[in-house]
């Protein structure tokens, strides 16, 4: 079963490009053939790995956005952030970066600072001539940059995993290590995107004309504004679910700015919604099957510890492409504990490659992050920037676990 789960896996992305038909369903179905008739599974056993959190997310946000979006909330957002910048347009991603950067370094968890500067920093991109894909990757990768900070989500379960595995953590080691990685990686999308899109306004002339000074909002507009700052209050504050705290905006807004309602439901992006989902419970399934814990023991009975932590690094990267980062970190860090006994290894160097490999693919757009990217893409816009997304979270998942394995275990192993 666990050979038959991968060989199906690939059969799904090799039938998704050839057949017109979305990837989710083959998703579902594969999920469910297998599980129900290849391993005796019930239906309900299956479907319990429905990412519903997930779900919840993106409609949430991609609804109230979709409401910002008609009304002009976000056009104004765009409008006053540019205002600001004067003629340094240019710096637009690197705001994105540090906005999102310091929102997870600050506890936010990530999906909640992508959602919430996710629809800006595309609008930037639109407004300005970015690349929509360079700005959807500065507000993932701003996100990462700050996600093991002592305060943060990640950092926390990081840390706690090493003290139960008696390894002494080092959370502003691993803070800087993610952060500077990161950056590393920004710096690199930065250069490569605005130089093909010719959008370097870092030489403007000194008379170069400003943006124009952003028109009044209406009623509607201001209650929605009003709206996404409790949005961010009530998941970065009060650590409220963003996509629970986005229908409850919602609801609020239907209630004193019912016109904001008119067509927003257009804007959720079912099609990106079932594509997440069904490969997630197919994903979730091979779980169960024992497809990882198989995957896992091979890795243990590696002979070198070396090799062993490069081979867990692409193992964490392979699944978080698809799977919850925040829960793969509590079970492929304590697979690197025996790898480390006498192998005279930097215990928190090898878990920092650990856990940037699982955590720099979340660009897929099998992940919460990822999905949100595509979610507030154009709809014209997101069968592209979906193929766009895999490509790139492709190239990553093959040279960010040796990128990172070779810095952290190269060099300070």
């Amino acid at each position: 079963m666990i050979i038959a789960s991968i060989v199906i896996l690939i059969a799904i992305f090799a039938a998704a490009i050839r057949l017109p038909v979305n990837m989710g369903l083959i998703g579902f179905a594969a999920a469910l053939g297998l599980g129900v008739f290849g391993a005796g599974m019930g239906v309900k056993d299956v479907l319990a790995g429905f990412p519903a959190d997930l779900f919840l997310t993106l409609l949430g946000i991609t609804y109230l956005f979709g409401i910002a979006s008609r009304n002009g909330a976000i056009d104004w957002l765009v409008a006053r952030t540019a205002y600001a910048l004067g003629t340094h347009t240019a710096f637009l991603p690197a705001l994105v970066f540090l906005v999102a950067g310091v929102l997870t370094a600050l506890g936010a968890v990530g999906p909640a600072a992508v959602a919430i500067v996710a629809p800006i920093a595309l609008r930037f991109a639109r407004a300005h001539g970015f690349s929509a894909l360079m700005m959807g990757l500065m507000a993932v990768h701003g996100a990462q940059a700050g996600s093991f900070s002592p305060v943060s989500i990640y950092g926390g379960i990081a840390n706690k995993v090493l003290e139960r595995s008696a390894i002494a953590p080092d959370p502003m080691f691993l803070f800087l290590a993610s952060a500077v990685f990161n950056t590393a990686i920004a710096l690199m999308i930065w250069a490569v995107y605005a130089r093909r899109a010719q959008v370097a306004h870092l030489h403007l002339p000194p008379d170069a004309a400003p943006s124009p000074a952003p028109a009044p909002l209406d009623r509607d507009g201001a209650w929605t504004l009003a709206g996404l700052a409790a949005l961010a209050a009530g998941a970065l504050v009060f650590k409220i679910d963003i996509g629970f705290m986005a229908l409850l905006v919602i609801v609020a807004l239907s209630i004193v700015a019912p016109r904001t309602q008119d067509g927003a439901l257009k804007h959720v992006d079912w099609s990106t919604i079932l594509l997440i989902s069904g490969i997630v419970i197919y994903v979730s399934l091979m779980e169960k099957l024992g497809t990882m814990d198989a995957a896992a023991t091979m890795i243990a009975t590696m002979g070198s510890a070396e090799l062993g932590v490069l081979a867990l690094c692409y193992l964490a990267g392979i699944v978080s492409a698809f799977a919850s980062s925040t829960a793969l970190l509590g079970v492929v860090i304590p697979l690197a504990v025996p790898l480390l006994a006498g192998s005279g290894l930097s215990p928190i160097a090898v878990v920092s490659a650990i856990c940037i490999a699982n955590t720099i693919v979340d660009t897929s757009p099998f992940s919460t992050n990822g999905a949100l990217i595509v979610a507030n893409s154009p709809e014209a816009e997101r069968p592209v920037m979906l193929r766009n997304l895999i490509g790139y979270t492709a190239i990553i998942v093959g040279i960010g676990p040796l990128a990172a394995w070779g810095v952290f275990v190269g060099l300070y192993g």
